[in-house]
């Protein structure tokens, strides 16, 4: 069992819906950025997704994208993002850590030397959004072998046709995308993601947490009431980047954690 599915199940036992936060590794500098990171949990967060800064992240948003280029900036690697890892795991060994990003940066590293270091620092997780079920064979099986969870994205467009291959190999919780475009681009509407969620957990036992388009408190527990959790990456990386101190930044996502919590 990871650390993801022991969340899932103390949730699951305490009646709670997950929430997931998302912040983008060395923005707008690696010790602030793990400031941020080290009080995510005091703050509410029950999964930590931690951006892997690329080049051309062609899922994100503005918002995002310019997070990445503030992180390639300041000096960020893989390297580094697995030390911010492994720096947070030294006073945190239970809250679920899930590395998002794209597959060139691992790919370059090698995908042995990946696993053997990401599981070494810390990591649970793998959500990598330019493999498709297809090329299973060359990250997530063998993540799932070193006992990480290689977590897929189900998308509006994800007909049931596909959807059967995009669970085949999934573990963790199946992360749905709530609207047709990149982060940030829409805001979530309940009306239109219930039935989705529905569609999904009828083929799989595994929790459900939607992201993209979500801002504020009230569509937290909007999106939470109706799957089992919510993810709110570009209303945070906003307010690190306006400039917001690490407690500020803390403060707003307490916001959105118990707005998750409160469904």
């Amino acid at each position: 069992m990871t650390r993801i599915d022991a969340k899932f199940e103390s949730l699951r036992a305490r009646g709670k819906k997950a929430f997931v936060s998302y912040i983008m590794a060395g923005d707008p500098d690696a010790a602030v950025s793990l400031e941020i990171m080290k009080g995510l949990p005091e703050a509410g967060v029950d999964i930590i997704e931690l951006g892997l800064p690329f080049t051309d992240p062609m899922a994100d948003g503005a918002t995002i994208q310019l997070a990445g280029q503030r992180a390639l900036e300041s000096g960020m690697t893989l390297q580094k993002t697995l030390d911010m890892a492994r720096a947070f795991r030294q006073s945190d060994d239970t809250t679920p850590i899930v590395l998002m990003g794209y597959y060139n940066p691992i790919y370059s590293r090698g995908v042995d030397a990946f696993l053997t270091d990401a599981k070494d620092a810390g990591i649970d997780g793998l959500i990598v959004v330019d493999l498709p079920p297809e090329e299973d064979a060359e990250l997530c099986i063998p993540a799932q072998a070193a006992g990480l969870n290689f977590i897929r994205l189900a998308t509006p467009t994800t007909d049931d046709a596909r959807l059967p291959r995009v669970l085949q190999n999934t573990s963790g919780f199946v992360y749905y995308v709530s609207i047709t475009g990149i982060t940030g681009a829409a805001n979530a509407e309940g009306a239109d993601v219930g039935p989705e969620v529905a569609r999904i957990k009828s083929q799989t036992d595994l929790p459900v947490i939607v992201g993209f388009g979500i801002k504020t408190p009230e569509k937290s527990r909007e999106i939470a009431a109706i799957s089992d959790g919510a993810v709110v990456g570009s209303a945070i990386v906003e307010r690190i980047a306006a400039g917001d101190s690490p407690s500020d930044v803390l403060a707003f996502v307490k916001t959105l954690s118990d707005g998750a919590h409160s469904a």
